[in-house]
């Protein structure tokens, strides 16, 4: 039996993109999961809405607090054995849970992260699925996403990353869910990975038939960004650009067991420089 997840979705004032989001839940999940939504601030009429539907959980807060405070706090409301974070901006495809379910019965470990495959209309991200159903409701051709879905698949990809992640409930309690050094939430998914590479997690597995759309940047793009790159290297000494090709290797054949890293002594050279000039300049 597929096992259930627990679903974390923060919104910020994105009613339509969430609506669209939990009924692509609803239609196209071929088991009954636990869905919990973030609501941040709600000034659009979402925690009215929310609360108005029976299969939904959620937890609020009065202002704008960011992914990194607003995933912890669903903390105390998860029922599953897996957590899985998605973007209120994305529309899940058919069969996407199942798709998931079966990488983790074929995975060798109980400690892995696992993604499901974004497709988006533009860009040029590795793990992505580039084809263009719109970029936003009013362009979304959603019965064409629906038929071309099966030629939309592909390979199984390495580096887990991007939201929708999944990950068993006890290493997300492991690492402490998302680091609140983060927010409001730039550059907190690398960082994930890098604190479970940190406690010895080498499977990171995009799935290539777990398909999302992602209309891309709906709330991020309107809030006010941390420098999380900065702080991504302050802390882990390294660039999120270097975690992610180096150890990650992001976008390649997936591997089920990532080889370890070993820089030379020159390049801890060179990052330390980074570090130093990242502090002295902040760029």
């Amino acid at each position: 039996m597929n096992p259930s997840f627990s679903i974390l979705i923060p919104t910020w004032n994105n009613l339509p993109y969430l609506k669209l989001c939990v009924e692509s839940l609803r239609k196209h999940s071929d088991t009954q999961h636990q869905i919990i939504i973030m609501v941040n601030e709600g000034a659009d009429g979402t925690l009215e809405w929310v609360t108005a539907q029976p299969d939904l959980e959620y937890v609020s807060s009065p202002e704008n607090i960011g992914i990194c405070y607003g995933l912890n706090l669903c903390r105390p409301l998860v029922k599953h054995g897996y957590i899985l974070y998605a973007n209120d901006d994305m529309y899940f495809l058919p069969h996407w849970d199942t798709s998931l379910s079966k990488a983790i019965g074929q995975a060798t470990t109980n400690e892995f992260m696992l993604s499901a495959t974004m497709v988006e209309p533009r860009g040029d991200n590795p793990c992505c699925v580039i084809a263009d159903f719109g970029d936003s409701l009013q362009s979304f051709r959603e019965e064409d996403l629906l038929k071309a879905a099966g030629n939309l698949v592909r390979e199984d990809w390495s580096g887990s990353t991007w939201p929708p992640v999944l990950l068993p409930l006890p290493l997300w309690d492991k690492v402490g869910g998302l680091s609140i050094e983060f927010s409001p939430g730039m550059y907190s998914d690398p960082d994930l990975s890098r604190k479970l590479w940190e406690c010895g997690v080498r499977h990171f597995q995009g799935v290539g038939d777990s398909l999302v759309y992602h209309f891309g940047c709906k709330s991020t793009g309107r809030v006010k960004k941390n420098k999380g790159r900065h702080t991504f290297l302050m802390k882990w000494g390294l660039s999120a650009n270097e975690f992610m090709s180096d150890y990650l290797h992001v976008g390649a054949p997936f591997m089920a067991q990532l080889p370890e890293v070993r820089s030379s002594g020159w390049k801890r050279f060179i990052d330390k420089l980074k570090l130093i000039n990242t502090i002295i300049t902040g760029k």
